[in-house]
């Protein structure tokens, strides 16, 4: 029985979902060898608990909503005032930056924030990308309709402007070739763990600000940052408030990947044009959407992000980024050691890898999977750039990080 019609630009999204079809493969392969024991370096989830603060905080907002007193029910779509100051104090004016609190929207994670955030654009934009990207952001635009036909020879869909990120450029974008409207762009990078200096930054705020096009910054890995001429924010540069709208998110940085709790800065002074020519306020665009189709982050989650910001907090944050950053190490040293070509694990917590002896993505994801048990993310599942690369997380256990580098050591490639 035929009910209703549907939206025909679903029917362009190519497969999987790359992470679904990481997680079928790897089902198969357990299923056919229920004796292997495998270890998971590819989606990248976080295996250390949450920080003793952020527990604590979360029981004591439990005890509270027990209480008639100090039950809370729906809050504020855009978050509570305490969590959104402490972001702003903490997150923006310790560098030197000023937010105002209408300006930021606390949500459940980056990934629902960049892939509903296109909503309020025009259907007919033209959207740009890294190339590797994360693929919610073309997926999202293709759920949109706007990126035209998948065309199977290129394995690119032809109204979408891809930015190629290549070892010749060390895997930072040139400037789009032509016109767009809306530039996707993450750093600290994912999946290839790569960044951009200020200046080199600079470069694409004002290249935004000189063709009217927006700027979406993901910069959910800011908190792994080692070095001090790479920016947190994208709003250290000037003229950012002008041209772009920043995501950041808490899954990473504390562990709070099944907790859910993020949020997206969206300058007041960003404008856009109707179809007549009128300037709108973007940030009003966000705000309507955001609280017409979204109820806010629950008061419990949102007092456990807010210890984030305590200083045992910030102490116990600094120690899983450690954690986590110490095993980018040990993985990038390991594979660099056996002759592999590795990049990022510097300023992220993503190693990105060229696969040996010319293997494609797919068929290096099977090798790791067959004869060593890993499972990684290949190249190619975030783009054709990506193709012959291979993504590992340092988001395992110190225990099966090391393992996991051992086991590739014994591999012959």
């Amino acid at each position: 029985m035929q009910v209703t019609s549907i939206n025909q630009n679903y029917l362009e999204l190519q497969g999987s979902y790359l992470f679904s079809e990481i997680a079928k493969r790897r089902t198969k392969f357990m299923q056919e060898n229920p004796q292997a024991e495998i270890i998971s370096l590819g989606i990248g989830d976080v295996t250390r608990g949450l920080p003793e603060a952020v527990l604590k905080a979360m029981h004591g907002a439990v005890d509270e909503l027990a209480q008639p007193v100090s039950f809370r029910g729906y809050g504020p779509e855009q978050g509570y005032d305490f969590l959104v100051n402490a972001i702003i104090e903490n997150d923006y004016r310790t560098r030197g930056v000023e937010i105002a609190s209408n300006e930021v929207f606390v949500s459940d994670g980056s990934k629902c924030d960049v892939g509903n955030i296109q909503e309020i654009f025009s259907a007919d934009s033209i959207v740009a990308v890294q190339d590797p990207v994360y693929p919610v952001y073309v997926d999202t635009n293709v759920m949109a309709g706007r990126s035209g036909k998948y065309n199977g020879e290129t394995k690119r869909y032809d109204n979408i402007v891809y930015l190629a990120c290549t070892a010749e450029n060390d895997f930072k974008p040139l400037l789009p070739d032509r016109k767009v409207d809306l530039i996707y762009l993450c750093y600290p990078n994912n999946p290839t763990g790569m960044t951009l200096t200020k200046d080199e930054l600079k470069v694409w705020v004002d290249y935004a600000r000189e063709n009217n096009c927006l700027i979406l910054f993901d910069s959910a890995y800011e908190a792994f940052i080692q070095e001090d001429d790479v920016p947190h924010s994208i709003y250290e540069v000037e003229g950012a408030k002008e041209v772009a709208i920043e995501f950041r998110s808490f899954s990473k940085t504390a562990g709070f990947t099944g907790v859910r709790c993020a949020y997206t800065v969206v300058p007041r002074g960003l404008k856009g044009l109707d179809a007549a020519g009128n300037s709108v306020v973007i940030n009003d665009l966000w705000n309507r959407r955001h609280t017409t189709k979204f109820n806010g982050v629950s008061y419990v989650t949102q007092r456990g992000a807010e210890a984030i910001y305590s200083p045992e907090g910030k102490a116990q944050i600094s120690e899983l980024i450690d954690y986590y950053m110490t095993n980018a190490g040990i993985i990038r040293d390991g594979l660099a050691s056996i002759g592999l070509e590795v990049f990022g694990g510097v300023n992220a917590p993503y190693i990105w890898l060229k696969t040996p002896q010319g293997m494609d993505s797919w068929s290096f994801f099977d090798k790791l999977l067959s004869e060593a048990n890993i499972v990684g993310t290949p190249g190619v599942g975030f783009g054709q750039s990506g193709q012959g690369y291979f993504r590992l997380t340092a988001f395992g256990s110190r225990e099966n990080t090391v393992k996991a580098v051992e086991r590739i050591r014994k591999l012959s490639l």
